[in-house]
């Protein structure tokens, strides 16, 4: 499992580069594809630098990739039995890398040209994203639809039980934030985030990236990934390219594609990337699975 916006931190990746020169050539292949010094902005920041969305999303690419790196040094046996991915919103661009759906250079180059038109899409509208704590879906459905008045406000993540993120304009998050205890919800936390990820606000992302993707190659992966838009694995390398297009505007099943994973029998998991929010999901979601992090 790759994670998503929101896990990275100043020094991440800096450890793994001094001690594995396979990762120091990583983050060195990406400041030549990025056109900027990327490690030195994982390592050293700063934190307002490496927190917008245009600098964050290439960075967690590549420093989850480092962890991979790490654990393939460390236990490649895991590696090579692994036999299924999933990422969080542009965790899944790390999955389908190291699943071999795409290269590392064309993975970053998309990851990038996503970042930065999601980040001009923010920038046009005054918008946000909260996380609602103790609702279940239909409870917070009901809390956008009394919260939404005349602007956008829809559910963007669907994490795991009790933890639904909601995505809109400004105004809107704060009168569902507003009203969340009232209907029953233990707590309403905004999120540090540019905009309304995975709503129609973040439109002419979608076809920004849509522009992109198509010059990319692509092949089937090499071992199932599971889609963020809907909680099933695809073969077909167009099918994908449209799953990935519409993921920016379409809520993520995350819990859904964790339920997935776990009827298909799978219990093992790792957390390969910076943090450990997924592997908490994912105790929130089946508590006996085993699940490991991946530090970097």
């Amino acid at each position: 499992m790759f994670p998503g916006q929101g896990a990275q931190t100043v020094g991440m990746g800096r450890q793994l580069a001094g001690s594995l020169p396979g990762v120091r050539e990583l983050y060195d292949r990406a400041g030549e594809v990025l056109g900027y010094d990327l490690a030195r902005l994982c390592f050293e920041g700063p934190a307002e630098e490496l927190d917008s969305t245009v600098c964050s999303q290439p960075a967690l690419f590549v420093t989850s990739l480092a962890a991979l790196e790490a654990l393939r040094a460390e236990s490649p046996e895991v590696v090579l039995a692994c036999e299924a991915a999933a990422g969080l919103s542009l965790g899944e661009y790390t999955a389908m890398v190291f699943a071999g759906a795409m290269e590392f250079e064309d993975g970053l180059m998309l990851v990038q040209k996503r970042g930065a038109a999601m980040q001009e899409a923010a920038d046009a509208t005054p918008s946000g994203m909260a996380s609602i704590l103790g609702l279940e879906r239909v409870e917070v459905e009901a809390l956008c639809d009394r919260a939404r008045g005349e602007d956008i406000l829809e559910i963007a993540n669907l994490l795991c039980p009790g933890n639904i993120v909601i995505s809109g304009h400004n105004a809107a998050c704060e009168r569902a934030a507003e009203m969340a205890q009232s209907a029953g919800a233990m707590k309403a936390v905004p999120l540090a985030v540019a905009g309304a990820f995975h709503t129609r606000i973040m439109q002419p992302a979608d076809q920004r990236l849509a522009e992109a993707l198509a010059d990319v190659p692509m092949q089937g992966p090499k071992i199932p990934v599971v889609s963020n838009v809907d909680a099933r694995p695809h073969q077909d390398p167009e099918e994908i390219r449209q799953l990935l297009i519409r993921q920016v505007l379409h809520p993520v099943y995350w819990e859904d594609s964790m339920r997935y994973l776990l009827q298909e029998g799978f219990d093992q998991f790792y957390e390969v990337g910076p943090g450990r929010v997924l592997r908490g999901l994912l105790r929130r979601i089946e508590r006996k699975v085993t699940c490991q992090s991946v530090a970097v």
